[in-house]
């Protein structure tokens, strides 16, 4: 009680960081229960292991950005990049982005998620450096969008072209988005140590 009363927040910092392992939790017993209902819904072992590898994946590195800033804009920025990323391999995974998820056309995506990763930890997480590894993934997804079209990679697919360009589009956008989230952070940094 007195914990609670010092840190002033009625213990709801421990609730909100619970909360997206919660989340996580109840998504990946989704496919579980649905599996009780329908045939539609066929996973197995594998599919539940990568699944809770992606969704925990995505709450750790959460859990991380939260502990080690107070910056919302940086918290901000590290959300959309993982939504980004859990977004781009589970669709891949699903159902791919280039024809089917058989297609291996689509291990160009690892290449775009690698692109951010390298960026990241050249940049030491930094805003500024994280801010200039998101607008290169946002290159990189724009130019393995490109690439696909120009090769006609899964042109024999019913939503050819369309599905990749507007794919493409949407998690370009995002990787610009945490890029100007990352921005706004590094320039809320300077301006703090100015300020002292």
């Amino acid at each position: 009680m007195a914990g609670r009363a010092e840190r002033g927040d009625g213990g709801r910092g421990h609730l909100a960081r619970m909360a997206p392992w919660a989340v996580a939790s109840v998504i990946l017993l989704l496919p579980l229960v649905a599996m009780r209902f329908t045939d539609e819904v066929d996973w197995d072992e594998t599919d539940f292991i990568v699944m809770g590898a992606l969704l925990f994946g995505a709450c750790g590195a959460w859990e991380w950005a939260a502990r080690t800033t107070g910056s919302i804009a940086y918290r901000a920025a590290i959300a959309v990049a993982l939504a980004a990323t859990f977004l781009l391999v589970w669709i891949n995974l699903a159902v791919g982005l280039i024809g089917s998820e058989d297609n291996p056309a689509n291990l160009i995506y690892a290449g775009v998620l690698a692109i951010f990763l390298l960026g990241a930890l050249i940049a030491r997480f930094r805003p500024d450096g994280m801010a200039r590894a998101a607008a290169a993934t946002a290159l990189a997804q724009v130019l393995a969008g490109a690439i696909a079209l120009i090769a006609g990679w899964g042109s024999t697919g019913a939503n050819w072209p369309q599905v990749i360009v507007v794919l493409t589009a949407f998690f370009a956008a995002l990787w610009l988005l945490s890029a100007w989230l990352f921005r706004r952070a590094g320039r809320e940094e300077g301006s703090a140590g100015v300020a002292r």
